[in-house]
């Protein structure tokens, strides 16, 4: 089933940067897809359209969602319950000075969770799916008695407490050392095998678009400038930018050199 379609999507910031030229994309339900490109290549303005944090005014083109048109009033009503969203270095995006229960508690409360007791079940509930398995002492924790991929983890189990059918994902595992990125994917791939969510990640790691996706984009300048299967990208590169993000990942130059 088609989760999301994007045409021709285009916005313009005011001082005349184009951050999205004609960008289209469509994913569907238990696919991952991966947006690549340099820093200012549009990839997080990308997400940031479909969740509705861009002026309409200024947004041309279509989002639709489920066949239906993703309006700004139905965007409110289903962000963070059926599309969620995973941020660059989570930890900014929580209150250094609540605890993360009480965070996770505001968060299910604004969803409509109102009882103390149910909110303190889902919330171990989530934690400990995402292997976090001291769920009691991380809920009484502060963001920074935490650890980079621990707060990153808190954020993954938040994002999910709904089971939303889209995750969108931006640069999630970049600011990681390499062990927490590698438990980060698995993650990942865990949710969409569980829950069949369609997830959307931009990143400018070649290698992690290479190892996680089923598609992969390659964004340049606002332009959707390449877009295939994982193999098709990987294999049959048809723009110099794209090879170059290839030959920029270690791996894949010893490959080549191999062959």
């Amino acid at each position: 089933m088609e989760i999301l379609e994007i045409s021709k999507l285009s916005y313009s910031y005011g001082d005349g940067n184009k951050a999205l030229q004609n960008v289209s994309i469509k994913i569907q339900a238990g696919e991952i897809i991966s947006i690549v490109g340099e820093s200012g290549s549009g990839k997080s303005t990308l997400l940031h359209g479909i969740l509705g944090l861009l002026p309409s005014d200024d947004l041309d083109g279509s989002i639709v969602y489920e066949g239906e048109p993703l309006t700004n009033f139905r965007k409110r009503l289903i962000r963070g319950k059926e599309i969620a969203i995973i941020y660059q270095n989570a930890g900014r995006y929580f209150d250094p000075v609540k605890r993360i229960g009480k965070q996770y508690g505001e968060m299910l409360n604004a969803h409509g969770v109102r009882n103390k007791k149910e909110q303190i079940k889902i919330a171990k509930e989530m934690l400990e799916s995402v292997h976090l398995t001291d769920s009691e002492r991380i809920l009484r924790s502060y963001p920074f008695e935490l650890s980079g991929g621990m707060v990153q983890r808190v954020a993954i189990a938040m994002a999910m407490t709904f089971r939303p059918k889209l995750l969108l994902a931006d640069e999630p595992t970049s600011a990681l050392d390499a062990t927490i990125q590698e438990r980060i994917v698995r993650q990942l791939l865990e949710l969409r095998r569980e829950y069949h969510t369609a997830i959307l990640l931009v990143t400018h790691n070649m290698g992690l678009a290479s190892y996680i996706s089923d598609y992969i984009g390659v964004m340049k300048d606002g332009k959707m400038i390449e877009y295939g299967t994982r193999d098709q990208i990987i294999d049959h590169p048809t723009e110099d930018y794209t090879r170059r993000l290839l030959y920029a990942v270690p791996d894949f130059q010893e490959e080549r050199l191999a062959d």
